[in-house]
This record gives C-alpha cells, structure tokens and sequence, in this order.
C-alpha cells in the first residue's frame, strides 16, 4: 500500500469530513485490489451513514438500535457481494467463497467453478475443498479430483463416506467408467497396432478383444486391475445407456485376465466380472429374464448367516430398475420379511407396499411382523382407497 495514502486521508479527514474520507478509503481499497479491507472499509462507510460507533464492535445487535439493525445487515450483504464479485473477477474462487458463504449465496462460485479450466500448474486443492467437501459445485470437484489427482485418488474418494446423493454418485461413477474404458482403450488399441499392424481407429474395447486371447496372455494387463474391479462394481449405480455399456465392456475385459487377478466380491458378485455383466445387462435391457434368474438363485441359495441379506437385497432393486415393482415386493416379503428396514440398501417392504399401493400387503406383513403402528396404517390406507403415503412412512427410495 502506498504510504502517502495514509496523509492523505488524514489531509482529506480535516479539509472535507469523516465521509469524503472514507470515500476516498474504500477508491483506493478498490484501485489497489485490497479487497479484504475494501470489506471493512464499505462497513465503516455505512456505520458512518447510520450514525452508529466508528469502530466495529462485532454484530449489528451490538452495534445498533432494533430498526437500523436492518439497513446495517442489508450494508452487509451488498458489500460481501460487491468484494466476492470482485475477486471473482480476478478469477479468485478461494478468496471469494467466504463472502458468498457469510451470505449464503453459493451459486456466483458454483457458476464460476464450472467456467473454470485449470492450467497445467495450477493447485486446485483449494478448489476441490470449495466445490466438493463444502459442497459448493461436487460434480466439478470431482472433475478436479478426477482430472488433476488421476484414477486412483478418484476411487478412493468414491469408496469412502459418499455425503452426496445418488445423482451426484451416479455422475462421478460415470465419469470414472468413462476415464479407465478410455485409458483401457487406448492401451488396446496401440498394443494391438503394433503386434498386428493393424488400423485400430475407433475400435471400441470389445471390438479390440474379441479373437484376440493373447492380449491377456503371461498375466498381462492393460490397466490397474485393483481400479477395474473397484469401478466395475460402483457401475450398478448407473443409468445412462452409454455408460452401461462402457461398464460391459470392462466387465468383458476383465472376465479375460488371468484367475489371479478376478477378485472375488462379496455375494452376489462372487465372480465380479460375469455376475456384474449380467446385473448391468438387465439394465440396458439385453439379458432381462437371464439376469433376473440368475440373481434370483443368488437369493435362493444364500445363506443369511454367512452372507447375509444383501443377495435379496440386490434382488430387489434390480426388479425395481427393470420396472417390476410386483416382483420386488413378492422377493422383498420373501427373504427380507424379518430384516430391520434401516439396515436395507433396497426400499422396505413398507416402502414397496406403498409404492404399489397394495396396503393389504403392508397389513399382512405388519402383523407377521408384530408390527402394529404400520398394521393399522395399512388397514386405515386400504379402506380409503390411499393412493398417498400411510401415516408414518416416508417415500420408497429409488
């Protein structure tokens, strides 16, 4: 800061006032790019206006009477906006989130962090903070995460405490089928150019592998096999027909490597890569009745001590992704009829009941179940004829 700034200011004070003064304070702030204490600064001109004590004292309570206190806290908003506006200008996403989050105002950050591109030494920590821990834009953290911190650390993140909800988790899943088909597809494609000679242009990882078992020979791999499993099994999350069938085509590569390096999952995905495949082709609709019979046996045959209830409870979801809701419900009061709901990663049997409108059901299962609050709930929805929610229920989950 230039040190004439302070005589003249003190020259300013006495010739034209306190409020020529701090107008002058807060143009120099601003022609400096002293945007902290353009803050301050702002906040003193409007202590000023409302003839409030000069210096701050800490909150509008304190500082005012009851009906200026709104004026004070307006000043505020408008110069938090004013100074993170100006550092968004500057492109300074760090420094300007924490006058967006004092008001509340998330979405000048979020929109600045999707015009974002990061430059090739760039630290985007801070970024990643703001737009994923903080919650700010996750889809973009995750891009930063993804792009700048590569697979590995992408994985690990997903595999930890997740705090967002399934779109966000279905987005990120598919961002990183998406980033190790390519880099699966890459490798391919150049090592089937060089031993063949051959045009590999637009050749998809199916393409590239089919009639060609010496790809994988001496237990050669392409990629990491620890990230192939882990992304093969967050695949069932997805939705988007592309991606689906980009996660098959992992799954084919994968069914091809050496036993050593298939990792079997818990069950119902014990063979993670043809169990995985048949679950994600139910989803785009080409192996429907093989993949609902062959993860209906999974259930059949499982054994609640050692496996517990998840093979049901997959079961269940993947009758509610292929639209057969009347099946979940039967598999759900079939295998899940005695399980603590809280516990499940599919809907209740309540949630199921209510989604069919089949409160006859609840009621049977309810008193089975000795549960009388969700048994006359059922009763009372099934004489009105309820197509809403029973008292005490919460939506199905998708």
């Amino acid at each position: 800061m230039n040190p004439a700034l302070f005589d003249d200011l003190r020259r300013s004070l006495e010739a034209e006032g306190p409020a020529r003064a701090v107008e002058q304070l807060c143009s120099a702030l601003r022609a400096d790019k002293d945007y902290a204490n353009l803050f301050y600064a702002l906040l003193m001109k409007k202590r000023l206006e409302l003839g409030a004590p000069i210096i701050d004292g800490g909150s509008a309570q304190n500082l005012l009477p009851e009906p200026m206190q709104t004026a004070y806290e307006d000043a505020i908003r408008e110069s938090a906006r004013l100074v993170g506006n100006l550092y968004l200008e500057d492109r300074d996403i760090p420094r300007a989130w924490p006058y967006f989050r004092l008001i509340g105002e998330p979405q000048p950050v979020a929109d600045a962090l999707d015009r974002y591109q990061p430059g090739p030494d760039d630290d985007c920590q801070a970024l990643v903070d703001i737009a994923l821990y903080q919650g700010v834009h996750p889809r973009k953290g995750f891009d930063l995460v993804l792009e700048r911190n590569g697979i590995c650390n992408a994985i690990t993140l997903m595999s930890g405490e997740f705090p967002y909800g399934p779109d966000i988790r279905e987005y990120c899943v598919g961002r990183l089928v998406r980033a190790l088909y390519e880099q699966l597809r890459e490798r391919l494609a150049s090592d089937v150019a060089s031993r063949e000679g051959t045009d590999t242009t637009g050749l998809s990882v199916r393409q590239l592998i089919t009639g060609r078992d010496w790809l994988v020979d001496d237990d050669f791999y392409h990629v990491d096999v620890s990230h192939l499993s882990a992304v093969v099994q967050m695949s069932i999350h997805l939705s988007s027909a592309d991606d689906l069938v980009k996660a098959r085509e992992l799954c084919a590569y994968g069914a091809r490597l050496s036993p050593r390096f298939q990792y079997a999952g818990p069950p119902p995905f014990e063979d993670t890569y043809k169990d995985h495949d048949l679950y994600l082709g139910v989803l785009t609709g080409e192996q429907v009745e093989e993949g609902l019979a062959h993860f209906r046996a999974k259930a059949e045959k499982a054994n609640p001590e050692s496996d517990g209830t998840y093979p049901a409870e997959v079961l269940v979801n993947l009758y509610l992704r292929a639209n057969r809701p009347a099946d979940a419900l039967a598999a759900a009061r079939q295998y899940l009829a005695g399980v603590d709901d809280r516990q499940l990663s599919c809907p209740s049997i309540a949630q199921l009941c209510q989604r069919l409108g089949d409160y006859d059901a609840l009621a049977d299962v309810s008193r089975q179940r000795q549960d009388p609050v969700n048994f006359l709930a059922g009763l009372i929805a099934s004489r009105r004829g309820n197509s809403g929610p029973p008292p005490g229920l919460s939506e199905p989950r998708s």
